[in-house]
């Protein structure tokens, strides 16, 4: 029988420094740190430090990259994050809380949102300064949303005042004006939205309706621009305002004490963020989201930055 030294040899690739893109497997020694090195992948996910906020401040917007972010409203604060540190720039001219939006760090809208009342508020930023622009056909908060731009974006659930207070209502932002598409299944507010643009949405857990401190609710649709359908349900109720980054068939749903994960058919629990806290900010994708601000209590102004299953990894050998 052929031994694995006849089968693959015995030598190792030596190198001054490490390769800047080794492929899964490959091991190699480096003759500047004398060690061996090998590539793999992580294996779960993992939250990391960030830069802090300037401002701690929970139920707020959140839109972009893990390193091109947004960060938006309670009141009027306006941050953008370039994968190090946040910085300040222009106010919303309507400041608010439970605010919601879609676009990126360059173009982007941001609607709804509660001032001493629920409101339709609109703003379209296109890199610089936000500019109002036409109300939401209903007036909510603590709403979910997303979108690619600041001519894209849809705007679904919240909290209405009055009985039952959630609604199911859904808007579509074409860049002028919002119309009414079909509803969701399940009205629900305070819960989480992601997706890539206003054609193509995932709507998940929330507080369920009927009072104004209804449970977590489970429920998960996806919006697939001409109607909203139940997908498989989370593992736990999610309400307050959770974190959500990713795609319909890839996203991340993140707040208190739990991380779910989501590959398009079902979700799983994953690691749970460091700072434990609910009505947080988001962005990002699956594989690499951003989480900041939030209550703990009291609010914070902490960010953390996630890398999911899969992500490069370089090793080092030992003999112990």
């Amino acid at each position: 029988m052929a031994t694995y030294k006849e089968i693959f040899g015995t030598n190792i690739e030596v190198l001054a420094s490490d390769p800047s893109n080794p492929v899964e497997g490959q091991v190699w020694y480096n003759s500047t740190s004398n060690v061996v090195k090998g590539a793999s992948v992580t294996t779960v996910g993992a939250w990391a430090t960030g830069g802090n906020l300037n401002t701690g401040r929970q139920s707020l917007g959140g839109i972009g990259t893990q390193t091109s972010a947004l960060a938006f409203g309670s009141p009027a604060l306006t941050e953008s994050y370039d994968g190090t540190s946040w910085t300040e720039v222009n106010d919303l001219n309507t400041g608010r809380s439970g605010i919601r939006g879609g676009g990126t760090q360059t173009s982007a809208v941001a609607f709804g949102g509660y001032t001493t009342d629920v409101v339709a508020n609109t703003e379209s930023w296109n890199g610089t300064s936000w500019t109002e622009v036409n109300d939401l056909n209903t007036a909510r908060y603590i709403l979910g949303g997303t979108g690619s731009s600041n001519t894209n974006a849809i705007a679904f659930a919240g909290y209405v005042p009055g009985p039952p207070f959630g609604t199911a209502v859904s808007e579509k932002w074409n860049g002028t004006s919002w119309t009414n598409t079909p509803s969701l299944n399940t009205a629900r507010y305070a819960l989480a939205g992601t997706g890539a643009d206003n054609t193509s949405a995932i709507a998940a857990g929330g507080s369920n309706p009927g009072s104004p401190f209804g449970g977590s609710a489970v429920f998960t649709e996806i919006w697939n621009d001409t109607a909203w359908t139940e997908v498989a349900d989370l593992n736990q109720g999610r309400g307050a305002s959770p974190g959500a980054a990713g795609t319909v068939t890839s996203a991340l749903i993140y707040s208190s004490s739990y991380t779910e994960l989501w590959n398009g058919t079902s979700w799983t629990a994953d690691t749970a963020l460091s700072t434990a806290r609910i009505e947080l900010g988001g962005a990002g994708s699956a594989t690499s989201a951003l989480a900041f601000g939030g209550e703990v209590p009291p609010t914070t102004a902490a960010t953390e930055e996630w890398t999911g299953a899969g992500a490069p990894l370089t090793r080092t050998f030992t003999d112990s």
